[in-house]
């Protein structure tokens, strides 16, 4: 029964955050922490997402405005070591790309008032973790996260001074926070059962930013923006030989980001809700070399306007994946089909609709 975890626990970190709530790209799971003995693994993401609107006629003089596809593809990637040390201790280590942004509007989209703004978040994550386990059934995970952010943006249609009707942009230095994980965990691995909740908390950067208003600056300033809390519960368990359901809820304080450079008179990428992302899935043993999931998830979407930098509002996904196992090595691989939510933005009162994403991913894993 324990090695039904083999397709479903991998299924379930293979581009399944790449576009959840606000500008998240990979949410921490403790599975690896589960896995037999010593453990190494590595994963990638490959992200191809669609996303195009109209301007309201009501804004642009009547006309309805194609903004073109705003979205860039992007990679991620992620590292992930456990070393067991006794029967009741282990110790782990990641490094990953927790949050992100790719936004690019065509410059050929124009009159479209966004044509031609550029948009980059970039991340990096190292977290060291501690499990320990209590009882025969009951474990609790602790660690630190160092996280690092920078940012830019360019070529954003402004009306603030100290040049209004000018194309705005600013830059950031690379900000260096530090963060905690907690978490504790209950299971029977006898028939593969295991619930494991998790706290995440916010990590808030500081960062030094230089701001030009067309021909004005660079001008000096800073921002503060913080990376919010998230809760985390994992479930899984054996429903029949061979056989195992699994899912996640996912709770993200997206309404604690914002992103406010001091000399500009607005906020560029804020959310006026938090976020619930709820996934289900299954999982099948084939043969003592393969297995396969399949897995839904979900984003509600809310009636709540989004910047033109983020220009998605939930969304519903499908993930497929199998997993080959050789000796002390699997490889797992995963496709997911994103149907993403419409949205309206808070500028120019924009429609996105009908937008969706493919992503793939590729995790090999080594036990020794």
């Amino acid at each position: 029964m324990k090695k039904l975890l083999i397709a479903s626990t991998a299924l379930a970190a293979i581009g399944t955050h790449a576009v959840a709530g606000g500008v998240e790209r990979a949410a921490f799971t403790s599975n690896f922490l589960y896995e037999d003995g010593n453990y190494i693994e590595l994963s990638f993401g490959a992200v191809n997402p669609s996303v195009s609107g109209v301007s309201s006629p009501l804004v642009t003089a009547g006309a309805t405005l194609p903004s073109g596809d705003m979205a860039d593809s992007y990679t991620t990637f992620a590292i992930a070591y456990k070393r067991q040390y006794s029967d009741k201790l282990s110790l782990g280590f990641v490094i990953d790309q927790p949050i992100g942004a790719n936004v690019a509007y065509p410059v050929s989209a124009a009159p479209y008032p966004f044509a031609g703004a550029q948009a980059d978040l970039d991340s990096l994550a190292f977290t060291g973790l501690a499990k320990y386990k209590a009882t025969d059934a009951v474990s609790v995970v602790g660690g630190l996260r160092l996280q690092q952010a920078t940012g830019t943006v360019s070529g954003l249609p402004v009306e603030s001074p100290p040049a209004p009707g000018t194309p705005y942009s600013f830059s950031t230095d690379r900000s260096t926070q530090l963060g905690y994980i907690i978490g504790v965990a209950w299971e029977k691995p006898e028939i593969a059962a295991r619930v494991a909740l998790t706290y995440e908390s916010e990590i808030t950067h500081n960062f030094d930013i230089e701001e030009n208003f067309g021909a004005v600056g660079p001008l000096p300033g800073t921002m503060e923006t913080t990376v919010p809390q998230a809760l985390n519960l994992e479930f899984q368990t054996g429903v029949a030989e061979d056989t195992l359901v699994f899912g996640s809820i996912r709770w993200v304080e997206w309404t604690e980001f914002d992103i406010t450079p001091s000399n500009l008179d607005a906020t560029l990428v804020s959310f006026a809700d938090d976020r619930t992302t709820f996934t289900l899935g299954v999982g099948r043993r084939f043969n003592e070399t393969w297995s396969g999931a399949v897995s839904l998830s979900h984003e509600e979407t809310t009636s709540s306007p989004v910047g033109n930098l983020g220009p998605t509002n939930g969304f519903t996904s499908v993930s497929v994946g199998a997993t080959y196992t050789k000796d002390n090595m699997k490889i797992t691989g995963g496709l997911r089909y994103v149907e993403l939510g419409d949205a309206t933005t808070t500028s120019i009162g924009s429609r996105f609709e009908n937008n969706t994403a493919i992503a793939a991913g590729l995790r090999v894993g080594w036990s020794f």
